[in-house]
């Protein structure tokens, strides 16, 4: 059971000083059957007026209220969480999801909405004639299925770390043949969907001791992923990324039907664009 530190770092400095507006923080670790947190640190610059409060998917939100003018903002969180994934999970899925299709519950159709609903355009069935390309039969097995998709992605796309704001749509993505680990989140999240699968898309932290995980800096990393609703298992991680299934290795953060619902940092200042001289992000990912 690794026991691992998050250090996650956010400093703006600006031009003259200014007035902030309302910061909106998600910095704080889900608890899961697989992630035990152990401790959380909430450290800003200048002193701030911190709210705590959880959203509709149950993510802990931290609102920051300041009163002071300023002329640098520093956010850093510290967690320690204790992993107790296995690295080769097995998915207890109910008999009548085994194969794919199937039909979710009335009370999970109805709980899971827009989540199992596509959320961008396919006017012409582009996405639609993409993913369908992964079904080789009816009935297939579900969970094949979705390891196909999500390697798929992998094989077809190329990585590319991108320090950008957005994310690219899923026909984007497509096009252009490359993207980010939140790029290859949203593809599979919306191919997924379009099957009729209920999704959300995850943000949090990739923990990488080897080495070898695509879309890490040293020890570790932000990171995106997906969560897939299968009856009798719940809900299950994959990570296109890195070709994986399963928890290990992934510290999850926040979830949400669309990943700029997710952003750790969010907030406002009053000024002009051109009074931000800097913005620096560090992502301190170590065992402990």
């Amino acid at each position: 059971m690794p026991s691992v530190t998050l250090t996650h770092t956010t400093s703006y400095r600006y031009r003259t000083a200014v007035s902030l507006g309302p910061h909106r923080l998600m910095l704080r670790p889900r608890e899961t059957r697989d992630l035990s947190l152990t401790s959380f640190d909430l450290e800003i610059s200048p002193a701030a007026r911190i709210d705590w409060s959880h959203d509709v998917a149950g993510n802990a939100v931290a609102t920051a209220q300041f009163d002071a003018m300023t002329e640098a903002l520093s956010i850093r969180s510290r967690a320690q969480v204790d992993l107790c994934a296995p690295v080769w999970p097995v998915f207890p899925i109910a008999a009548n999801a085994a194969s794919y299709p199937f039909v979710y519950a009335p009370d999970d159709w109805t709980d899971l909405g827009a989540l199992a609903m596509p959320q961008y355009a396919d006017d012409t069935g582009r996405l639609r004639g993409w993913v369908e390309g992964f079904v080789m039969a009816r009935p297939t097995d579900t969970l094949s299925l979705l390891k196909d998709i999500s390697n798929g992605i992998t094989a077809r796309i190329s990585y590319q770390t991108r320090e950008t704001e957005g994310t690219q749509g899923p026909l984007e993505t497509l096009d252009r043949g490359w993207g980010s680990c939140r790029d290859f989140a949203v593809l599979f999240a919306e191919a997924t969907r379009t099957l009729g699968f209920g999704a959300r898309l995850v943000s949090g932290y990739l923990f990488d001791s080897s080495g070898e995980q695509v879309g890490s800096a040293d020890a570790g990393s932000t990171h995106a992923w997906v969560e897939v609703f299968v009856p009798g298992a719940g809900w299950i991680p994959f990570d296109p990324t890195n070709r994986s299934v399963g928890s290990t290795n992934l510290i999850p953060v926040a979830v949400a039907r669309r990943i700029e619902q997710v952003s750790p940092v969010m907030g406002s200042f009053h000024g002009r664009t051109t009074d931000v001289l800097s913005l620096d992000v560090t992502v301190d990912v170590r065992e402990t």
